[in-house]
């Protein structure tokens, strides 16, 4: 049989795991997490774990692939994978998963996991390269993809080149490809048919959410969390390595901005990430993965798609 994944993408605020805990609840299904930071301890608030979402219902919803990690190790898109695969594997020996009676979800806004999970990426297993890191901070971002391209135009092709961060983690790959041989990704092993619904909201409304999510957020403590990894030995150069929340607060905290500028900086840097993953989910359907666009929060569309889905057998 195959097993079947329902997929749910969408930016940043949107209502993602809110939808998804209500669609698994009502299917008696689980969650796998697609998101590149909430594999890490530790990092709950700003990552938006939202732990409480998965218990808030009974039973609760079981939900794989957060808190993997500790945060001062790196974890990679070809650990995430096979780590993802390998959860699906077991839970296609599951009655239900396994006849394909009930799907599973995938649910996350971390573009490029999902994309290498659906499309079954071959990523190359590489490990980071701090002196290639280091020669390459000061170099523009446009000379980064140009040599990029240069080395591997098959790997710019499915990088995310808006992101500084992940060209040079491809630069680091095609340069390892370049000394030796290197390990590649396995595939899942078994057959999954895939199903994605994307949440589509419009900017104005992702901006409002991100500010209103934002500061409930500093309300609940999200300024101690990032103090506590600090106290915990966390670097400040880790922490700007973990993603937006983590690298403004950490300036905040070191002294170079003060917190009205750090929230101001932060929501704005927040939205303008959000688009980032609005154009990657977009692209993403172009690139050849069918996508369904719902409202945030219309888990009856999803369910109706799924019962005729699963009915066809």
């Amino acid at each position: 049989m195959t097993l079947r994944v329902v997929v749910i993408v969408g930016p940043t605020a949107v209502g993602k795991t809110r939808l998804g805990v209500e669609v698994a609840h009502a299917l008696g299904s689980e969650i796998l997490s697609a998101d590149s930071r909430q594999v890490y301890r530790g990092l709950d608030l700003g990552t938006g774990k939202d732990l409480g979402e998965y218990s808030a219902v009974d039973p609760p919803v079981p939900c794989h692939l957060i808190d993997i990690a500790d945060p001062w190790e790196v974890y990679t898109l070809f650990q995430y994978q096979q780590a993802c695969y390998e959860v699906l594997r077991r839970l296609s020996k599951h009655p239900a998963f396994g006849s394909g009676s009930v799907p599973l979800l995938l649910v996350g806004g971390s573009g490029l996991y999902v994309e290498a999970v659906v499309r079954d990426f071959r990523i190359s297993d590489v490990a980071e390269d701090p002196d290639l890191r280091r020669h390459l901070e000061g170099v523009p971002t446009a000379e980064l993809v140009e040599r990029l391209e240069t080395a591997d135009g098959e790997l710019a092709a499915r990088t995310d080149l808006a992101s500084r961060r992940r060209i040079i983690r491809a630069l680091e790959i095609a340069t390892a490809a370049r000394r030796g041989p290197v390990e590649t990704s396995a595939g899942p092993g078994i057959e999954i048919d895939w199903k994605v619904f994307g949440l589509d909201v419009d900017r104005e409304a992702v901006r409002q959410r991100v500010r209103h999510r934002l500061e409930a957020r500093l309300d609940d403590g999200l300024i101690d969390e990032v103090r506590h990894l600090l106290a915990s030995g966390l670097s400040h150069r880790r922490l700007d390595q973990l993603g937006l929340e983590y690298r403004e607060i950490g300036a905040h905290l070191a002294g170079r901005k003060d917190r009205q500028r750090m929230v101001e900086d932060l929501a704005v840097a927040i939205g303008r990430f959000a688009k980032r993953q609005s154009t990657w989910f977009r692209g993403m359907e172009r690139r050849g993965v069918p996508t369904t666009w719902i409202a945030p929060g219309n888990p009856q569309k999803i369910l109706e798609d799924v019962a005729l889905w699963t009915a066809a057998g």
